[in-house]
């Protein structure tokens, strides 16, 4: 069973950056599309943004374009999601997620594994 552990989130105003980690254990980290998702109050969750294996393909939901950038180490095992001029409507709780291939690399579905998240809380 992979371990998936996410920080970095906090409390910051609007127009602010956060920078958010993801560990994955295990030896096999660079087999793996890594994603993120967020899920805000009273809303299902919800694709951000996701890295190939390499970190050459990458994807973003669009409200995020331009303002989120993935990036991945495998040397660390580790996925970030560095976010700028964040919006009140970027709070919600953000997880990273893996898969090895791109098909419904969108979908919660295609998932079955979950860290605990990381909280971000935009405020006006």
């Amino acid at each position: 069973q992979v371990e998936l552990v996410e920080s970095g989130g906090g409390l910051v105003q609007a127009g602010g950056s956060l920078i958010l980690s993801c560990v994955a254990s295990g030896r096999t980290f660079s087999s793996y599309v890594m994603v993120w998702f967020r899920q805000a109050p009273g809303k299902e969750r919800e694709f951000v943004a996701a890295i190939g294996w390499r970190g050459v393909s990458i994807n973003y939901e669009d409200s995020v374009k331009g303002r989120f950038t993935i990036s991945r180490v495998n040397a660390k095992n580790t996925v970030y999601l560095q976010m700028n001029s964040l919006k009140p409507e970027d709070t919600a709780v953000y997880y990273c997620a893996r898969t090895m291939t791109w098909d419904g690399y969108r979908d919660v579905k295609s998932f079955d594994s979950w860290g605990q998240g990381t909280q971000v809380t935009v405020s006006s």
